[in-house]
């Protein structure tokens, strides 16, 4: 029994790495893309990025799960666009949870791009130096140190908020878990292979906790 409840929680577990690694390749990019936005010159652009960011981060990611992968089927001539089974449903989740976290990031790149003294831009100016590279050789490397902490804690928090899923049936680790209690796998009414999940996730939030430390570390010369 103990084998098998373990081998389910691994397929579970590689559900939600598979969801937490492609939720960070695409939200850390398209959250420096939003920033860029709210920072925008042209008042259009910049308080329609900013509305956005504002609708995003002050409704529920569960909600916005929902929305993402339920609607599209009751308003397209086609219907839903996600592939069927287990595919439509992590293909869903992938792109809530892209928005949802690139719009947290992008406050986070915002906070740290505005936080370089404007002065120092200035000096590159005085240099020559062009927009690009001011912002790759100056501003991009503090901005950096200033938002590892903050990072770092909204990725940690991605790894919990990955379990959202299950609320639409994507066969994470605390849905493999919850399903020994239902009846699942040959056994009914296991409840401790849903609490065992929590050693999963602290394990590798400890993982990602000591990364983050020695990355603070790496970053010291900026003091």
């Amino acid at each position: 029994m103990f084998l098998t409840v373990i081998g389910a929680l691994n397929e579970g577990f590689l559900q939600t790495l598979k969801l937490f690694a492609v939720t960070l390749i695409g939200a850390v990019p398209l959250g420096l893309v939003v920033s860029f936005g709210s920072m925008s010159s042209f008042p259009p652009l910049r308080w329609l990025t900013k509305t956005v960011v504002w609708i995003i981060r002050g409704t529920p990611l569960m909600l916005q799960l929902i929305i993402i992968f339920y609607i599209p089927g009751y308003v397209l001539p086609g219907g839903s666009p996600w592939p069927s089974g287990e595919a439509g449903r992590f293909l869903a989740s992938a792109v809530a949870f892209i928005i949802n976290y690139a719009c947290y990031f992008s406050e986070i790149y915002r906070g740290g791009i505005q936080g370089v003294p404007v002065g120092q831009q200035e000096a590159g100016q005085v240099l020559g130096m062009t927009r690009s590279q001011i912002f790759f050789h100056v501003t991009l490397l503090q901005m950096v140190k200033r938002i590892v902490p903050p990072m770092s804690n909204e990725i940690i928090t991605l790894v919990k908020d990955t379990s959202i899923a299950r609320i639409i049936s994507m066969q994470e680790i605390i849905w493999a878990g919850y399903s020994f209690l239902k009846g699942s796998h040959g056994y009914s009414g296991l409840l401790w292979p849903l609490f065992f999940t929590g050693v999963y996730y602290l394990v590798f939030n400890g993982a990602l906790t000591l990364l983050f430390g020695w990355v603070e570390k790496k970053l010291d010369y900026f003091r």
